[in-house]
């Protein structure tokens, strides 16, 4: 798919980018908590296009800034739809974790739509403590004076090292998909994942599974000892209109909660055990 500078301008011209809210549910409970904000292109031509291929061009063309004061505006404006006790996680890529204007961008767009930052988690990856350290460590250090929480995404899909849990005051780390697909393949990525669920235990940060798919994934994470999960289990991204069916369908969980926790309890341990490899003497 190839999408030019022109594309890009034009799509900003017509509105064409739009947040989706995808559900976070507390794993034991299958409680809802809150809701990530996920950018999505609707273009008039080409139509809805992923945001892996539209995000790369947007930072091409410089035009990160913008995409992300649109998103917030429109993200924020749907927080009289949520109640007191809901959070909401928004991305930032990797180069405006070092831009020391997004705090106060972020701050005025929160403010604008009456927000309160105590119920922002900001999500971002590795790149940035890999590019520039000492500046990602002030932009964060800034966001967390704001009182918003920090997030470290798609943990393990990249050079990832341990160290960087403790270089950046993360507050949660989110399990990549990649690795709850492999919970039910092999024992050696579960055991991975156990490890790093232990780790944040340790470090006083929580979890959240990403991708799940099954009832499951869902109930190994959950005896894993992960706190939070997303995926379309739960809930597909959906549009802000339809945040208010969410809330309705269940008082105090998410939609697909009741049915998802009954499947978990028809499972054991025995039953979504991974097959252990084979010992050839």
């Amino acid at each position: 798919m190839y999408l030019s500078r022109n594309d890009v301008r034009r799509a900003f011209a017509e509105d064409e980018f739009f947040p989706l809210f995808q559900p976070q549910v507390e794993l034991g409970t299958g409680k809802l908590v809150g809701f990530e904000a996920l950018a999505r292109w609707n273009h008039a031509y080409l139509g809805a296009i992923p945001p892996a291929a539209f995000i790369p061009i947007v930072l091409k063309n410089g035009c990160i800034n913008l995409l992300t004061q649109k998103l917030l505006e429109k993200i924020f404006a749907s927080a009289p739809l949520l109640p007191g006790s809901l959070r909401l996680s928004v991305n930032l890529s990797p180069l405006q974790l070092l831009d020391l204007t997004i705090p106060d961008r972020i701050a005025d767009a929160a403010e604008q739509g009456g927000f309160p930052l105590g119920r922002l988690t900001i999500e971002t990856t590795e790149s940035a403590l890999r590019d520039d350290l000492p500046g990602a460590q002030a932009v964060t250090r800034e966001l967390k004076t704001l009182g918003c929480r920090l997030s470290l995404d798609d943990f393990g899909t990249e050079q990832s090292s341990l160290f960087h849990l403790l270089d950046l005051p993360f507050d949660e780390l989110k399990v990549d998909r990649s690795f709850i697909r492999a919970l039910t393949e092999n024992l050696a990525g579960r055991k991975i994942v156990s490890a790093v669920i232990s780790l944040c235990k340790d470090l006083g940060m929580i979890t959240v599974a990403e991708g799940v798919e099954t009832a499951e994934q869902a109930y190994i994470m959950n005896d894993l000892g992960c706190e939070l999960a997303q995926g379309w289990l739960f809930g597909r991204p959906a549009p802000a209109g339809d945040i208010p069916r969410i809330l309705s369908a269940a008082p105090g969980t998410c939609a697909a909660s009741s049915a998802t926790f009954v499947e978990m309890d028809k499972l054991s341990p025995t039953a979504v055990r991974a097959e252990e490899p084979c010992q050839v003497n």
